[in-house]
């Protein structure tokens, strides 16, 4: 759902016949996140810029220059045993492989070496007074920013701080290939957006609603869907229209590249755009259709899907618990094989309360603001599954989520961009990001998307109160991972199900997870799941324990932090510890008055 900072009203579009104003609520409340162990230096990840040859990849090759005087830096003879021996102390197995044009040696370490066993390598002649240094031999590729001349703008593709790191995912995949079904107000001509438009399709069955003078048929362009005040119900004021789904396809897929404009994430998918909401918004039942027909199901009456989509983007929503009938449209086409991504909703509250965001089998999203702070609108809890930037202009207008509008009031005039800001713009970067993913590897199920972007989440770099999922998605390195050139697929998840109390003002509690089937170390964004109810959770002082009695601090005490409950996932570099092995969460109360429990809590490797 979007927000808008330019029109009136800037109302939340819903799937019920009831409307309501999405009002955005101040919010200034911190939750600690995880830093680093307290008890063992993270020896390899402190190292990996020098130990790697491309983010996540470990080094092949070393170059290594000998000081003038030394004999490895003019014979080869000579390089080539210093590499045996120092492979021998280290226990690689080293072989010098030629002179560059420097007089440096390159030195191959070998396949499936690790970021420790490069470590120990480069230990080695770091020690030698002999070596004047010695780098990886890094990957290097084509680094050409976009020529689209609103693309200095989109800081939420780009910028270190806060942005999603998409550049780094051109490299491997553009979205060629795959279809993003956009269920939202339609599409209203835009040169930026036009070359990206397949065939979708009008599913609102209701000419109240659809004000384009009839019902369901294969033209899902935008006529608006303004109102006036009091047309959506007593004392909702007046809106013009939003030209909300031209919005959030552009941000998935305009054409890039094309030296006008702005960039789409997944600019080489395909937009194919279902129309369910008009006037006043739009009701489940079209939804449901459309979510059926755009996964390549039957719809009574509605020819068959020729553009069928392998993702499905739902920047919409509505009060209330999920309901069967949505659930059971949502699971048949995630059993189809499409991914189905839905807006968190942007009332300040729990998702638990609106829908679709806390149905199953859907990637639910939180938005954040340029800060990498959760947005003061967006909705939190236990069911987000990931953030990804949806701007806030209260900040100012640039720091909104620029796109692909129309400059109409009430119906279409002249193409335009906009800056909006919602979990509605939030959505569609990771919509943009699932395509991204499908064009890298064709073979993904939605459950291992799902997995994927989780697992190669940051931290977000500001603070979320009430839980942002696995933290702010990562386009280059989840992109990266599915495609086999690094990161983690991640997916296989150990949990902890025995509630244990948590006494007040007293000693720490631990409960424990043995973890096995898994070779080699630990992901560098271990997933750690905390469900614990406490009636003042600023008490709460939270450890990770690894195997080997390292601890990583997950949360620190706050007596500022009054609120209730921890229920939230943190993000730990964890890539120095043997996998396998006893983990253990600790947990203590350091202040008196309160109490609580440690429901459950989950590692996610």
């Amino acid at each position: 759902m979007r927000i808008s900072p330019s029109r009136t009203a800037g109302r939340k579009l819903i799937s019920v016949a009831a409307v309501s104003v999405a009002l955005v609520a101040g919010m200034t409340t911190s939750v600690a996140v995880a830093e680093t162990p307290t008890a063992k230096a993270d020896t390899a990840p402190a190292l990996a810029g020098v130990t790697e040859a491309a983010p996540g990849t470990p080094a092949e090759r070393l170059i290594v220059g000998y000081k003038s005087g030394a004999a490895e830096a003019k014979s080869n003879k000579a390089a080539s045993a210093d590499a045996e021996a120092k492979g021998e102390k280290a226990g690689e197995n080293l072989d010098f492989q030629r002179r560059l044009g420097t007089g440096a040696a390159l030195v191959d370490l070998g396949e499936k070496v690790t970021k420790t066993d490069v470590a120990d390598v480069i230990a080695q002649y770091k020690a030698d007074p002999q070596v004047a240094y010695v780098v990886p031999d890094r990957l290097n590729k084509p680094k050409a920013d976009p020529n689209d001349t609103e693309y200095s703008k989109q800081w939420d593709l780009f910028e270190s701080t806060a942005g999603m790191r998409v550049p780094g995912a051109w490299d491997v995949a553009t979205g060629s290939g795959v279809t993003v079904a956009v269920i939202d107000t339609g599409y209203v001509t835009h040169s930026d957006l036009a070359a990206n438009i397949v065939g979708g399709y009008d599913f609102i069955a209701d000419t109240a609603v659809s004000v384009d003078g009839n019902g369901r048929d294969s033209n899902p362009a935008d006529p608006g869907d303004w109102y006036n005040a009091n047309d959506c119900g007593s004392g909702i004021p007046a809106s013009d229209s939003s030209w909300h789904g031209t919005h959030v396809a552009g941000t998935i897929a305009a054409v890039t590249n094309n030296s006008k404009g702005i960039a789409g994430i997944a600019y080489g998918a395909k937009i194919s755009p279902l129309r369910v909401l008009g006037k006043c918004g739009g009701y489940d039942s079209d939804i449901i259709d459309a979510i059926t027909w755009a996964s390549g199901g039957s719809v009574s009456g509605v020819p068959a899907n020729t553009n069928v989509a392998k993702v499905i983007n739902m920047s919409l929503g509505g009060d209330g618990a999920c309901t069967s009938a949505t659930q059971s449209a949502i699971t048949a086409a995630v059993n189809r094989g499409t991914t189905v991504v839905v807006a968190a909703g942007n009332e300040n509250d729990n998702v638990a309360n609106h829908s679709p965001g806390n149905c199953n089998n859907v990637i639910s999203v939180a938005a954040t603001n340029r800060s990498g702070a959760r947005a003061s609108y967006s909705n939190f809890g236990s069911l987000v599954d990931i953030a990804a930037p949806g701007g806030q202009t209260s900040t100012g207008t640039a720091n909104g989520i620029l796109s692909t509008l129309n400059a109409g009031a009430k119906t279409p005039t002249s193409e335009s961009y906009d800056y909006y800001q919602g979990t509605s713009m939030a959505t569609p970067h990771i919509a943009g990001l699932v395509a991204l993913m499908k064009s890298a590897n064709s073979s993904l199920t939605p459950a291992q998307i799902e997995s994927a972007i989780k697992s190669n989440a940051r931290a977000l770099p500001g603070s979320c109160s009430g839980g942002c999922g696995a933290g702010l998605a990562d386009a280059a390195k989840t992109v990266q991972a599915v495609s086999g050139s690094g990161g983690s697929t991640g997916g296989t998840t150990f949990t902890n199900t025995t509630a244990v109390s948590i006494p007040d003002n007293g000693s720490a509690i631990e409960s424990s997870i043995s973890v096995t089937g898994r070779s080699g170390n630990a992901p560098s964004t271990l997933q750690v799941g905390v469900d614990i109810t406490h009636t003042y959770r600023g008490d709460l002082v939270l450890d990770l324990v690894a195997p080997d009695g390292s601890t990583y601090r997950l949360k620190a005490s706050s007596s500022s932090d009054s609120a209730d409950n921890v229920n939230t996932t943190y993000s730990v570099n964890a890539s120095s510890e043997t996998a396998n092995g006893t983990w253990k969460l600790r947990v203590q109360d350091v202040a008196a008055s309160d109490t609580g429990t440690l429901n459950s809590w989950k590692l996610t490797f």
